[in-house]
């Protein structure tokens, strides 16, 4: 009787291992489809948007009032992101391209109040309280996977951020607007003087990426619930992922995005008290040895 004792503690930890590594994973394409947007942003048009959050957070009220409203939630998934990007060409045009020939403080003190602003108007429209959003009917269930029961929502969420992953990647890199925006990004004066309207791609790219901070928020719903600061804690784990890709780096967003999404993960099932530490290590490592991000352009 000796060997079975080990052997009944390692099969559920196994198991338990390739459970968080699959809520590292959910919880890594949820940055991923937030932190895109942010580094094209910051790529782009070289604005510190600390307001990117706040796209999460009306992306998951959005898609709460939808489903509310008309009881589908796919209705909700493709209609609630295109709120949220009308939202952000608004924000873009009224209040940040006066900004973008002053100092980058007034850009960051800007969508700081921004924060507080949209916060409080969803209080003010919502509620302070924490709201549930439910998932689908079709994705209500858990599976068991390799000894671990997953709730199927969860290996939605991972298939659906990673086919918006190719998706994204196809837009960026295989179109004739994606070289625009990588032109853009690369260096914006230079994509003005060939004759490309500089101002209506910056307009579509920041509606482009609160579009998918919108998606973030409408897929994270079910598994995290909608609640008024929601965007500003999301906020710190995307700066990160962003300083860890790399500045206007799309596969930097996706690497990063998956590493900080296992280190948190993680970092809450061994170490409940200092989980974010775990991200702040990461995230030092990375700086000390490619200060660029992995996988930005070397710093001049």
């Amino acid at each position: 009787g000796g060997p079975h004792p080990p052997v009944v503690t390692r099969v559920p930890a196994l198991s338990d291992l390739f459970a968080q590594a699959l809520n590292g994973l959910s919880y890594g394409i949820l940055l991923f489809l937030l932190s895109v947007g942010l580094t094209l942003i910051f790529g782009m048009l070289d604005v510190v948007n600390l307001a990117h959050g706040s796209f999460y957070m009306l992306g998951a009220y959005a898609g709460l009032t939808l489903i509310a409203t008309t009881g589908n939630f796919w209705l909700a998934l493709v209609a609630a992101p295109l709120v949220v990007g009308g939202i952000g060409a608004l924000v873009e045009r009224s209040c940040l391209r006066p900004l973008y020939r002053r100092q980058p403080l007034d850009q960051v003190l800007l969508t700081f109040g921004l924060i507080y602003l949209f916060e409080d108007l969803v209080k003010w429209t919502w509620g302070g309280r924490i709201r549930s959003i439910p998932a689908p009917d079709l994705f209500s269930g858990s599976v068991t996977v390799l000894g671990a029961t997953v709730p199927s929502y969860r290996l939605f969420v991972i298939v659906f951020g990673l086919g918006m992953a190719v998706a994204v990647w196809l837009l960026i890199e295989r179109t004739r607007l994606g070289s625009i925006i990588r032109a853009g990004v690369f260096d914006a004066e230079m994509t003005a003087g060939m004759g490309v309207n500089i101002h209506r791609v910056f307009t579509g790219v920041f509606a482009f990426g609160a579009a998918l901070a919108g998606l973030s928020g409408v897929i994270a719903g079910p598994i995290q619930s909608a609640y008024p600061p929601m965007g500003a804690s999301i906020l710190i784990p995307a700066l990160i992922v962003v300083v860890v890709g790399g500045l206007g780096s799309l596969k930097g967003s996706l690497v990063g995005s998956l590493i900080i999404g296992q280190a948190e993960t993680f970092g809450k099932a061994w170490l409940p008290g200092a989980s974010m530490l775990m991200i702040y290590l990461v995230m030092a490592a990375i700086v000390l040895l490619r200060p660029q991000g992995l996988f930005g352009r070397p710093l001049k």
